[in-house]
């Protein structure tokens, strides 16, 4: 079978279990796993199936090949330019599902580590900015670079925008210009720098640490995280105040309370 066969019946994302966490992996190195309409897909269904499946309590996500994501597919893209409508009503409708792929890994109720190898970029860095937290390899850089060939990363922007500082996301986003993952954590867009080739490793480790967590209570708080994120300081406060009374009603709230009064391991039940 020759490589463009092979690579065509291969799928899109693979998925792997390891124990507690699930490991999701981009496998479109020949096209630098640009996000196309397939694998965009690929994530939402994988994504809706991890909400719902207790086995899973954390979820890695990376990638194969030398780059992480290379954003959008062009070729995909441009294609469509011979619709009736210049591809409009395709455009339009691609970037709805990417808009929902990127918002279905914020409200998994289960914490997603972006294990970045190489570069992401446009929406592909925008996958990463969405991931709860990042381990990147020393070897990874990240850019907006839409604005160099007249297409501004306005979506991407959205999520860049959210977790790095004003002014450093305006630069990426005006500039364009490729930021080494050392600029990149210093910003705020990746938790850790690795040396090239631990990353997985790495991002495992931090999986399976939060895996040991009560699941109730990591689901509880990434929830109030974001909702509390887009309130007013008051209001925030008063929606963090209801949390913690119903969180503290929670059993493994009492049991790991207990366990800490008693200098013993808690027991999660994830009730």
């Amino acid at each position: 079978m020759n490589a463009p066969h092979r690579a065509a019946t291969e799928p899109v994302l693979l998925r792997e279990t390891l124990d507690d966490i699930a490991l999701l992996t981009l496998n479109r190195p020949q096209a630098r796993n640009s996000l196309s309409e397939a694998l965009i897909a690929a994530l939402t269904e994988s994504l809706a199936a991890l909400a719902a499946d207790k086995r899973a309590r954390v979820v890695v996500l990376a990638a194969n090949g030398p780059a992480f994501s290379a954003g959008h597919d062009m070729k995909e893209m441009t294609a469509r330019r011979t619709d009736p409508d210049r591809g409009r009503a395709y455009f339009k409708q691609l970037m709805d599902a990417c808009a929902t792929m990127m918002q279905a890994v914020v409200h998994l109720p289960k914490p997603v580590i972006a294990c970045v190898q190489g570069p992401a970029s446009a929406a592909g860095c925008q996958l990463v900015a969405t991931c709860d937290l990042a381990i990147a390899s020393s070897a990874a850089k990240f850019a907006t670079p839409g604005v160099n060939i007249g297409l501004f990363c306005s979506t991407p922007m959205v999520a860049l925008s959210r977790n790095v500082p004003r002014k450093a996301a305006m630069e990426m986003l005006l500039t364009g210009d490729l930021v080494s993952a050392a600029d990149a954590q210093r910003i705020g867009l990746v938790n850790r720098v690795v040396p090239a080739g631990t990353e997985r490793d790495e991002a495992l480790k931090l999986a399976r640490q939060i895996a040991s967590k009560s699941a109730l209570t990591v689901k509880i708080g990434k929830d109030a995280f974001y909702r509390q994120l887009e309130m007013s300081l008051a209001d925030a406060y008063r929606y963090a105040s209801d949390v913690m009374v119903e969180n503290m009603l929670a059993r493994d709230a009492e049991e790991g309370i207990g366990a800490f009064i008693e200098k013993r391991a808690p027991d999660w039940e994830d009730r």
